[in-house]
């Protein structure tokens, strides 16, 4: 069951009437369950009762999923919820997700995000040299060591954007993104979720470096073989297996992902794919 719902709460902040029953105003979801977005202060017992009444009717109706949206001024109103049943779902910076389940058979509630999103960026210039950082925190702090520049895509942002991005913020240097070449999946990563993290390369448009004075200790243009000879890349078998991808990428040996927007039902998105192989054979 998903929270996903196509319009806004139009009661939202006042108590809505359903045959002299007061209630929660809601939106059903598509899934057979509704949401509500308390807008407006309430006392907490006051919330509880009609909390109880509207449990109580939506049962009768045959709803499944309750998910209740608490903006972080109302957050008071949380302890009133999960006295009822309801857990804690997800939070963000302004509001926090509650839900609670109906039917006595298990939930079908789907988990919060289970992955955090990573890249790393191979930017390989026509003097074969590859665009390296050295970061001023983290766990490679103090050590010396040159590695792509990496970082998080941010929500919203498709993975190929957040490479050029992140290399923009950490060198300075302006790229145009050519195709995801591999990616790895961990688990307990950060804050017990799991972690995806997609090699990207990337193609140049320009050369000068203005490393990021906040995160980044120092970027250079380093030639490949020097790259690949550190300690630090041939002692990992993750970078190993990385650096051979790259430099088969770089001989036209290997085929990696180009992004193709796309649309589906309700949404559009990208769909990466290996569009060499995929000619050769139409």
């Amino acid at each position: 069951m998903s929270v996903s719902s196509s319009s806004t709460n139009p009661m939202a902040g006042e108590e809505a009437n359903n045959g002299g029953v007061t209630m929660l105003p809601v939106v059903e979801d598509k899934y057979g369950g509704v949401m509500t977005e308390v807008n407006h202060p309430m006392d907490p017992s006051a919330f509880s009762a009609l909390l109880q009444s509207s449990l109580s009717t939506w049962t009768l109706q045959g709803k499944k999923g309750v998910w209740i949206k608490l903006p972080r001024q109302l957050i008071g109103l949380a302890e009133a919820a999960v006295k009822e049943g309801f857990w804690f779902h997800h939070a963000e910076k302004v509001y926090l997700m509650l839900v609670y389940w109906i039917p006595i058979v298990g939930d079908t509630i789907p988990s919060n995000a289970s992955h955090r999103v990573g890249i790393g960026a191979f930017v390989l210039n026509h003097k074969k040299e590859v665009l390296v950082v050295q970061e001023k925190t983290g766990r490679f702090q103090g050590q010396g060591i040159w590695k792509f520049p990496t970082g998080v895509v941010n929500e919203g942002e498709y993975i190929h954007d957040g490479s050029v991005r992140e290399v923009k913020e950490e060198t300075g240097v302006d790229t145009e993104f050519v195709q995801v070449l591999a990616f790895r999946q961990t688990h307990k990563a950060f804050f017990e979720k799991s972690d995806l993290f997609f090699v990207c390369m990337l193609n140049p448009l320009s050369l000068e470096i203005n490393a990021q004075e906040t995160e980044i200790e120092a970027a250079q243009w380093m030639p490949w073989e020097e790259y690949t000879k550190q300690p630090f890349v041939q002692n990992h078998e993750l970078l190993r297996y990385m650096t051979a991808i790259c430099s088969a990428k770089t001989k036209g040996d290997y085929e990696g992902f180009t992004p193709l927007r796309v649309s589906a039902p309700d949404q559009q998105g990208n769909l990466y794919f290996n569009t060499r192989d995929l000619r050769s054979r139409h």
